[in-house]
C-alpha cells in the first residue's frame, strides 16, 4: 500500500457556498474554514471533502468533452424521490439526459460539479 485516501478536494469559485451544499447533502460538519479553503468532516471527525477557491473557475459540463466532469461523487440514498426533492431544495439541478432510471439519477451541484444519487441494487 502506498497510502490511504485522506480527503477529496473540489475546486470552486466560492468555497463557503459549495461547502454548505455538501454539509447538508452528506451530513458533514466543518472541521476547518479558512475562507478560501474549507474542510468538512464526518461524525468521527475524519476529513472527508475540502473546497478550495479557484480564480477563473470553469464549471464542468456533463457529456461535454470540451469541459469534462473529471470526477463525480455517488451518494447512496434510501429513496430517490425523497432525496431528489431534498437536493433540489439545496440548489442542485437534475441534468438533462438523466432519464431517472431506477437506481440512480445525475445532478449538478450549485457550481456545476456532477454527482449521482444512487440506491442499493435491491432497492
Amino acid at each position: 500500500m502506498i497510502g490511504c485516501l485522506y480527503t477529496v478536494v473540489i475546486d470552486c469559485p466560492v468555497p463557503g457556498e459549495l461547502a454548505g451544499f455538501y454539509e447538508k447533502l452528506l451530513s458533514l460538519s466543518r472541521q476547518e474554514d479558512a475562507g478560501d479553503f474549507i474542510v468538512l468532516q464526518n461524525a468521527a471527525g475524519t476529513p472527508v471533502v475540502a473546497f478550495q477557491r479557484v480564480e477563473n473557475f470553469r464549471a464542468p459540463r456533463w457529456t461535454d468533452s470540451a469541459r469534462p466532469p473529471q470526477m463525480h461523487i455517488d451518494v447512496m440514498v434510501a429513496d430517490l424521490n425523497v432525496a431528489e426533492e431534498q437536493v433540489l431544495a439545496l440548489g442542485a439541478t437534475l441534468l438533462d439526459g438523466s432519464d431517472k432510471p431506477i437506481g440512480y439519477r445525475v445532478y449538478e451541484d450549485p457550481v456545476g460539479h456532477p454527482f449521482c444519487l444512487i440506491t442499493p441494487e435491491e432497492a
